[in-house]
């Protein structure tokens, strides 16, 4: 094991309405201050009481999912914590992940999609 997972992710239009019909559903803190992320009009997240945190995303031109069409699937990615951000891009890698968007500029993430096609993020822990 290398990773901890950090958040689940999904992509709206609203990111705050989203996150406060979270905290309306499950409780919690929405935009609680945590280093990890910064909030604002395309970002948000919602603490929850179990220490899951749940976080919103806007997608230019969103389309919601469509659920059972395959050509509307369901939308989200995971967000992984790692120590070494090199050594699990190997892992991830070894493990059949594709990269989609490598931490070039030294932001302290890069995005993966997993054998299925998912996307997931793997962050500077």
């Amino acid at each position: 094991m290398f990773a901890d997972l950090q958040c689940v992710v999904l992509d709206c239009p609203d990111p705050r309405r989203l996150a406060d019909f979270y905290r309306s559903l499950l409780g919690g803190t929405v935009d609680q201050p945590d280093p990890r992320w910064a909030v604002d009009a395309g970002w948000s997240t919602l603490h929850l009481p179990s220490g899951l945190v749940l976080g919103f995303q806007r997608a230019t031109d969103y389309r919601p999912p469509m659920w059972p069409d395959p050509a509307r699937p369901q939308q989200f990615h995971l967000d992984f914590a790692v120590a070494d951000l090199d050594e699990a891009h190997k892992e991830a890698l070894t493990a059949g992940a594709t990269v989609l968007d490598a931490d070039m500029d030294g932001r302290g993430w890069s995005v993966y999609a997993d054998p299925a096609g998912h996307p997931f993020c793997l962050l500077r822990h």
